[in-house]
Parts: structure tokens; sequence; C-alpha cells
């Protein structure tokens, strides 16, 4: 409870208070939310104005929905590609599952913005993919990959994607053996085994790792200045530039606030849901 209360309620209350502020051309740069008249009569300034403007700003509403659309593609990727590996390191014999493991979490070591970088010499007009495709006369003039949002998802779903494979690994193996031979013994082929067993009994996971993934990469600033173009629209671009660029801290804020409640509603019915399921354990 501290721990939310210092990182999560305090700034969001401080975030709260700034976006129902107005900009000026100060220190800090948003008015107060009261003053007292001369009479000594308080009056209050703070009002809901930033958040109409969200409203009626196309731009905002792109930049939300843009970033709610690469989050998800990138999420359902990162699951496609990560469940098969998450379940071939749980299915896999000690040592070799300890190797797995070490392979999955060893991109941590390196700093990730280098990592992000590492992709520019992958997908530039003369990187590696290209020069590999035109060697094997499979294309004849470079694809158009950097400053894209192919780029973006590309960006995304390699450096999330061992958060989406360790809480995967974490409830495969826990799964009980019994099951997938009882399964076998009622004469259900593998992949009947694996729809009808091991992935619902997975699905704790699945929702884990799709919400690490999800819950950061809708926010993100990174990977879509570097490997992004003008047309990448990404709520956290908007952020820094109201912040940083334009000095509109109200509004930023309410770009936040906002962005919160978006992530917010899903988790929470997500959670109800696996409450009623009775898979939230």
């Amino acid at each position: 409870m501290l721990w939310l209360l210092v990182f999560f309620l305090v700034p969001f209350f401080v975030l709260g208070r700034i976006s129902l502020a107005e900009v000026m051309i100060a220190r800090p740069p948003y008015s107060p939310l009261w003053d007292r008249a001369a009479d000594g009569t308080l009056n209050i300034i703070a009002s809901l104005d930033n958040y109409r403007f969200l409203l009626a700003d196309a731009l905002y509403r792109n930049a939300y929905l843009s970033s709610i659309g690469i989050a998800f593609t990138s999420t359902v990727f990162a699951l496609l590609i990560g469940y098969p590996i998450a379940y071939y390191v749980a299915r896999s014999p000690e040592p070799r599952r300890t190797i797995l493991l070490l392979l999955v979490i060893l991109p941590f070591w390196t700093s990730f913005l280098l990592r992000v970088y590492a992709w520019i010499g992958f997908l530039q007009r003369e990187g590696l993919i290209n020069s590999t495709l035109m060697m094997l006369g499979v294309i004849d003039t470079p694809l158009v990959l950097m400053q894209t949002t192919l780029a973006v998802q590309i960006g995304i779903v390699y450096t999330y994607l061992p958060f989406m494979i360790l809480p995967l690994y974490a409830n495969l193996v826990k799964l009980d053996d019994q099951l997938l031979e009882a399964s076998a013994d009622l004469g259900a082929g593998p992949v009947t085994t694996f729809l009808t067993v091991t992935l619902p009994l997975s699905v704790p996971g699945i929702i884990a790792g799709c919400m690490l993934v999800f819950i950061p990469a809708i926010g993100e600033y990174v990977i879509p200045a570097l490997l992004g173009g003008p047309d990448t629209l990404m709520i956290g671009r908007v952020l820094w530039d109201e912040f940083f660029s334009s000095r509109d801290w109200p509004v930023a804020a309410s770009v936040a606030i906002v962005m919160l409640f978006l992530v917010v509603a899903p988790i929470m019915w997500l959670q109800s849901w696996l409450d009623r399921r009775g898979l939230n354990q």
C-alpha cells in the first residue's frame, strides 16, 4: 500500500491537479486551482476545459486510436511468437531449460536503447534484411522498412517479447503432466489435448503476458521516435511534444490521465472476469 501510495496515487493526483489548471507563462507553467480575492473570497479556477479540448481535437483521438492499434497488434504478434517459445522451454528437461531461460533473459543485459538502435541496421534501405533479400533474388529494389508502422511493431515485439515469454513459462511449467496423460488415455491427440487442456489452463499466463506487453507498448516513446516516421502517431510522442515543446502542461496532464483510464478500465474488467471464472490464481 505504501508503494502504491508513493509511486502511483501521489503522481496521479499531481497530474490530475495540473490537468484542471490553465497554461501560463510562469514557473510552474500552469495556474493555481484557486485564489483569494481582495475581499477574502475564495475563487475556484479549476475547470474541465482541457478534457473538452481533447475530445474536440481529432489529433488526440487519432493518437489514442493509433497507439491502441499498434500496441494491440504488437501484443498479438508477441503472443504468437512467445507462446511456442515458452511452451518449448517449459517442456524441455533440465539443464537445457535453464540455458533456454538464460537466452530469453540475455537481451536485458544490453541497454534498451542500443537494442533498438541495432534494428536500424537491419531495417534501413541498405540494411541486412534488404541486402539479404536482394542477394537471394527475392526483391529487385530495397523495401521501405524504416520509419514505418511495421518497423515500430517489430521494435515493440522484439523489445517486450521476454515479458510475454516469462509469465507464459511460469504458467506452463506448473502444468500437471498427469492431465496430459489422462487426455491421451481418453483417446485425444496432441492437437486436441493442447486445445482442450493446455491452452485453457494457460489463460492466466496469456493474460498476464499480454498486459505486460500491451500496457508499456501503448505509451511507448523511444521505439516510435527511432524507428517510426512522421505518420507514426503514438500518444507517447504527443505527451513529449506537449510537455517539452509546447510547454502546455495542463493539456499534457489531461492526455496522460485519459490514457491511464483507457488502460486501467480493461485491466479492471479482466480482473473481474478472471475472478468470476476462478482463474485468478
